[in-house]
């Protein structure tokens, strides 16, 4: 059958993903605007709270120039989300660190939907665990089979 002529998969798992799919799209610029942060910022903050980074590397996973990821880190800086310190071997260099204040927002603004997965989470058997896993893995998989390499994001952006 021609591709132009399968019907949609309906099976309830492939109707729940398209479904999850759409709604986490609208997830991070929920959060921006409850937070009057910019998309860019939130997913810079997201970076940040697994780890320091140095300015070239958020342009890098933003796929922004540096300039920009430099005005990104500025509002960050301004809002108290994040700071600027001395890189820790090369005192030429800095990385950008997220803040207590910064953390803290953060999860407040996501503590709604962290509390629900972690029940959802807590409501599974390890095995059903493991296979809800392996779908959403594979369903990650299939999703980036249709972006071209070099615009896949970072794995490390993926979490």
């Amino acid at each position: 059958m021609d591709v132009a002529q399968r019907p949609a998969a309906s099976s309830p798992a492939l109707v729940a993903l398209r479904r999850l799919v759409a709604v986490a799209e609208l997830v991070q610029p929920a959060v921006a605007q409850q937070a009057g942060l910019t998309r860019s910022e939130v997913r810079t903050l997201e970076m940040l709270a697994r780890g320091p980074l140095g300015p070239a590397e958020i342009a890098r996973r933003l796929d922004v120039s540096t300039a920009a990821s430099s005005g990104i880190v500025d509002r960050l800086v301004a809002h108290g989300h994040a700071v600027r310190t001395p890189h820790p071997s090369d005192r030429r260099r800095l990385v950008v660190e997220i803040t207590d204040r910064g953390r803290v927002d953060t999860v407040r603004l996501l503590t709604p939907m962290l509390e629900r997965l972690e029940q959802l989470d807590a409501e599974l058997d390890e095995h059903d665990r493991e296979v809800v896993a392996r779908f959403l893995e594979g369903s990650v998989e299939a999703l980036l089979a249709v972006v071209p390499p070099e615009e896949r994001p970072h794995p490390e952006a993926l979490g």
